[in-house]
């Protein structure tokens, strides 16, 4: 048994430690695409005929999904099956997958509810007060990361 293997089935494990990885990394993959596609868990649950609360637990990989599961949801948000495995590495080439395979940061944030609603309403802007916002906000950021710093010194 390899070390992940050991992580995800021992008792008493954190939730994060019982999860396989790549799981974790599918299920991801399944809410990146079901928010893209403008669906709500209970809608994409209805297509393949599963309920919302299924869909939360493959979303957050508690649940594995079946290799038929994962065929009825890439049917339904019109996406190869492939999809739901970008960003992992290729089985074989020797390079382990990291433990919790977390996707882009900035991916997982714009697959949110707050993240969706922050590009609407940029989007909403004319390109000048675009480029207005983006200025604000990475002067805040800036701010922030060197009250971090200084916090860290102290």
């Amino acid at each position: 048994m390899t070390d992940i293997e050991a992580s995800f089935t021992r008792r008493g494990a954190s939730p994060s430690e019982r999860f396989h990885p790549v799981d974790r990394h599918v299920g991801q993959q399944i809410r990146i695409l079901r928010i893209q596609a403008d669906l709500s868990q209970s809608e994409l649950g209805k297509g393949v005929g599963v309920s919302f609360q299924q869909m939360q637990k493959y979303e957050s990989g508690k649940n594995r999904v079946s290799a038929s599961m994962l065929y009825e949801i890439a049917s339904c948000l019109h996406v190869p099956v492939a999809r739901f495995f970008e960003g992992l590495p290729e089985p074989g080439s020797g390079v382990p997958h990291p433990e919790g395979a977390e996707i882009d940061e900035r991916i997982a944030y714009l697959a949110t509810a707050d993240g969706r609603r922050l590009i609407e309403g940029i989007l909403r802007l004319s390109p000048r007060i675009r480029n207005r916002v983006l200025s604000i906000v990475g002067i805040l950021a800036e701010e922030h990361e060197q009250a971090g710093e200084q916090t860290a010194e102290a």
